[in-house]
């Protein structure tokens, strides 16, 4: 035990160190001036893509700059440049150097994840943070207990200490953010950004992925999307093969019994562990089985399919908006809550049938009562107080421009 505690304690040494080290390169860049209408975003530390509710919100400031309402330059922290962005948003390559220019000459931030330990925000910045969770089982920050490292707790911290304003699609999001995400300044209840188009774009997300991926139009979509394993700043990210042994074969095949219709299966992993997927034979020669884990947005994916099994993440809890089935299919909960912390709710709590083993899933499904499920959805969203109506995007950027 003195082991791993001198062995974490030299740890953050280092990272505490590096940051030090980091931060002059942001100091040296206070001597350019910060522009009135320059916003840079990123999502996943850099390694997302053009995804989540900076997307959106991104999409929104878009639309009125055509309209000529604003003058906004975007400007995206990536750590792949080939990846795929609208013209109008200049793509930085996510180095220190270019991080630091481009944080230290922005008027607003807008991110749904943490920025690097040991970056400076200068006072005349605002920092929206717009976190890429919601209402969850996942616990997250203090909600973890003894779980949650010191680093992480210092890191989380140092990034929340930034923030001017942290969205809200809840209340209960609201009533967690101080805890989950360390933080003790100004909440906004806007609703989500990355929810609106649930709201919006259902119709053409139903066309235009099943064009994308040779879909017949009248089939129905699964997604399949388990969370990450660790992820406390020590420890790595993972996923373990057993998550996603579902038999999917037995599973298209339940679907189609219960609902109808042909059914495929999309297989999205978190967009930090797409890395990972070359290590799993999922796809048991089946051809309607198809990995969207490289598709940089889930809100699509979500506004795309007619059902959607998760463990432990928030999609479903955002998923569910649009009025599909969700269902809970958490193999390892005991592994999962040893590691992670107890869960936000109870499984009994959320409208979601829960299942431990394959065959439990494959009986909810076969028993999904529709009617008592629209009526557990009710009453959960007024329990938890969710906002959402598709107009977060357009909320937002008007509290942007009433900054500016």
């Amino acid at each position: 035990m003195n082991k791993e505690r001198s062995a974490e304690e030299q740890y953050i040494k280092r990272r505490k160190r590096k940051a030090i080290m980091q931060s002059f390169v942001y100091y040296l860049c206070h001597i350019f001036p910060v522009k009135r209408n320059k916003i840079v975003m990123w999502t996943f530390e850099g390694s997302g893509g053009y995804a989540c509710s900076p997307r959106y919100i991104a999409e929104e400031i878009l639309k009125r700059n055509k309209l000529k309402e604003t003058n906004y330059q975007i400007y995206w922290l990536v750590q792949d440049l080939n990846r795929e962005f609208p013209p109008d948003i200049k793509m930085i390559k996510d180095s220190l150097l270019m991080r630091a220019y481009h944080l230290s000459t922005a008027k607003f931030w807008i991110a749904n994840t943490r920025t690097f330990y040991g970056t400076i925000k200068r006072k005349e910045t605002i920092y929206f943070q717009t976190w890429h969770g919601s209402v969850s089982l996942k616990p997250i920050g203090k909600c973890r207990g003894s779980k949650f490292s010191k680093i992480a707790y210092l890191i989380s911290k140092y990034d929340s200490d930034l923030i001017d304003y942290a969205l809200s699609g809840s209340r209960w999001c609201t009533e967690m953010w101080p805890e989950g995400l360390v933080y003790d300044g100004k909440i906004k209840q806007t609703g989500s950004p990355r929810c609106d188009i649930l709201f919006n774009g259902v119709p053409k997300m139903h066309i235009k992925l099943r064009k994308e991926y040779g879909i017949p139009y009248d089939a129905k979509i699964c997604l399949y999307a388990p969370t990450f394993r660790g992820g406390s700043q020590a420890t790595a990210r993972s996923i373990n093969a057993g998550s996603i042994s579902l038999d999917f074969c037995e599973l298209i095949k339940a679907l189609e019994i219960k609902f109808g219709g042909t059914w495929y299966v999309f297989l999205r992993l978190h967009p930090q562990l797409t890395t990972y997927l070359e290590n799993f034979p999922f796809f048991q020669d089946n051809e309607r089985l198809i990995d969207v884990s490289q598709r940089p947005d889930m809100s699509e994916i979500m506004a795309a399919t007619d059902a959607i099994i998760t463990d432990y993440s928030t999609v479903i809890f955002e998923g569910f908006l649009t009025g599909q089935p969700g269902f809970i299919f958490a193999s390892d909960l005991e592994e999962y809550i040893l590691d992670r912390g107890t869960l936000m709710f109870d499984l009994d709590e959320i409208p979601f049938p829960s299942a431990l083993k394959t065959e439990d899933l494959i009986k909810n499904i076969l028993s999904f009562d529709e009617q008592q499920y629209k009526y557990n959805s009710k009453k959960f969203k007024e329990k938890v107080g969710i906002i959402e109506d598709g107009y977060a995007s357009k909320r937002v950027v008007d509290l942007i421009i009433k900054n500016t």
